[in-house]
């Protein structure tokens, strides 16, 4: 008797734990199928930031007019600046254009010095051969600067594109970066451009760029007095005029070539042959 309630006891103890391990599995395949659609409810799509907009302003009165809106790709106008990128591109162009013309005279260079200043033998001296060694006083320098030395190096590709995107980027971050109709001004005297600059708290220094090195002539006449306004065309715009420059004014047709050339350049794929090392003579 005892034996069958042993059994009995036994099978009813494995038909909860059957029960149990099934109630326990689809309570786990439950919440698995729960996180897999919350993960999937969570996972979106990245958000995608909205074109930078600026004014376009007017250049042919000296109060300032709106005449539209310019939007301004955010992969060039608004990067993450990178002052060490920055710092590298000035630093290249103060050095690129260095010649260093320091120059010392070596002994053969020195005037005199042509016979020996005392026999070799019998005297008792140190053997010398002419007074104008770089061991007498008014001799010859040794390892002395040569002139002239360049201070030229290569600046890699991408550290002088990076370097454009990221001037740019803190141009009009700071507001300093304003979009012209056109250079077109309606006289060409100076101080249109002194009263226009003055009323628009543009600042001491001014740079305007156009698409074209072909300026209109009004306002290649009425800059030519004025140290601290220039005209540049788009293929010369640098890193160093920017910031030497208080405020960056492009015309409408710069802005968008240089949009266009920039993000050419930062979406190319053949990057690595335009990393190698530099050559002068290529």
């Amino acid at each position: 008797m005892f034996q069958i309630l042993r059994k009995s006891a036994g099978n009813l103890c494995a038909l909860r734990v059957q029960l149990i391990g099934a109630s326990s599995s689809g309570q786990c395949r439950a919440l698995t199928q729960q996180q897999q659609q919350q993960q999937q409810q969570v996972i979106e799509l990245p958000e995608v930031r909205p074109p930078r907009a600026v004014w376009i302003e007017n250049l042919d009165t000296v109060e300032e007019r709106k005449l539209g809106i310019q939007e301004l790709s955010n992969e060039v106008f608004g990067a993450t600046p990178r002052i060490d990128i920055v710092h590298q591109n000035v630093e290249w162009q103060r050095k690129y254009r260095y010649v260093s013309f320091a120059h010392a005279k070596t002994r053969n260079e020195v005037r005199g010095g042509g016979r020996k200043p005392w026999p070799q033998k019998g005297l008792g001296k140190a053997r010398h051969g002419s007074i104008r060694s770089p061991l007498w006083r008014g001799g010859g320098i040794a390892h002395g600067p040569r002139s002239p030395t360049t201070h030229f190096y290569m600046l890699p590709f991408f550290n002088r594109v990076l370097g454009l995107v990221s001037t740019l980027s803190i141009k009009l971050a700071q507001d300093d970066l304003h979009i012209v109709d056109s250079l077109d001004i309606p006289t060409d005297d100076p101080q249109f451009l002194r009263d226009l600059v003055q009323e628009r708290a543009w600042g001491p220094s001014v740079l305007f760029v156009d698409s074209s090195d072909l300026m209109p002539r009004n306002i290649t006449a009425g800059t030519e007095s004025i140290d601290h306004v220039n005209l540049m065309p788009v293929y010369g715009l640098n890193v160093y005029s920017m910031l030497k420059h208080n405020t960056l004014v492009l015309t409408r047709e710069a802005a968008e070539e240089i949009e266009a050339k920039l993000s050419e350049q930062l979406h190319r794929n053949d990057a690595r042959s335009l990393m190698t090392k530099f050559k002068v003579d290529r």
